[in-house]
């Protein structure tokens, strides 16, 4: 993992939430929303929040007597979380997901939204889940499916190679899509002591009004944009540009419906 691929800072939060946040993540947001619909009280802790799209469909589904606590390592992604409107009730608080500064077996339930595939050290996350989950706590967490299944990442990924053939910016298939090996999972969740996990594999609509929106949001959005003007410094428009025509090309102008895929998976600790 490069050492930019953690960096969410400057324009990233905005025109992550903004163009990113609807097509990308809400669907998925509001499908982990409802897999924790029987949750009507206790503790339950987000991982990696970013700017808090999860966070709010889970505030706005979840009774009052469940206490949402949300963490991410980039403070500049829980400044912008915290200004959306529909988190009031959330505790913020930044916090590296492989050292959690909470007590043992504090949460009854621990989630995170597209962020484990970002934990340098996998094993070490998935054994602080484990720490601080109550026996029998559930842990539910969502990662994206291989670059292939993935649309319009795909096509951003490919162009985004073909400007630069010597040294092609890897981010989206090294880190976002980099975590899609369903054993490999399982077997790092087994490892922190996890029973055994389900893996649930979800395809679903990926909408966009026009295909400027997944080129800003997927460059602009993310450190894709950080690896293009490393090699380029007035690359960036540029990139952005080639995106939109190739993604116009595949699915033509005006409103896109391309497809997103990606692994939902659940584990939980032994009761005892």
């Amino acid at each position: 993992m490069a050492t930019t691929d953690t960096v969410f800072a400057g324009s990233i939060p905005e025109s992550y939430t903004r163009y990113m946040g609807p097509m990308f993540f809400e669907p998925y947001a509001a499908d982990l929303a409802v897999r924790l619909r029987s949750m009507v009280s206790g503790e339950l802790l987000e991982t990696a929040c970013g700017t808090g799209i999860l966070t709010r469909a889970l505030a706005a589904r979840l009774p009052a007597a469940v206490a949402i606590t949300a963490t991410d390592l980039n403070e500049p992604m829980l400044d912008f979380a915290r200004l959306q409107p529909g988190g009031g009730r959330v505790a913020w608080r930044q916090a590296d997901a492989q050292a959690l500064p909470f007590s043992d077996q504090t949460f009854d339930a621990v989630v995170c939204q597209f962020g484990v595939m970002f934990f340098p050290d996998k094993h070490r996350a998935y054994r602080e889940v484990f720490r601080v989950l109550k026996p029998g706590g559930r842990f539910l967490f969502s990662v994206w499916d291989q670059i292939e299944a993935n649309d319009l990442s795909h096509i951003v990924h490919t162009t985004i190679g073909g400007m630069f053939p010597d040294d092609p910016p890897m981010f989206l298939e090294r880190t976002p899509t980099g975590y899609h090996d369903i054993s490999r999972i399982r077997a790092d969740l087994a490892g922190a002591g996890f029973a055994e996990s389900t893996v649930d594999t979800r395809k679903m609509p990926c909408r966009t009004p026009s295909a400027r929106h997944p080129a800003l949001g997927l460059i602009q959005g993310s450190p894709l944009g950080t690896e293009v003007t490393a090699r380029d410094p007035s690359g960036l428009d540029k990139a952005i540009e080639a995106a939109t025509q190739a993604i116009t090309k595949r699915f033509g102008p005006g409103l896109i419906e391309a497809s997103m895929q990606a692994h939902i998976v659940t584990a939980t600790r032994p009761p005892r």
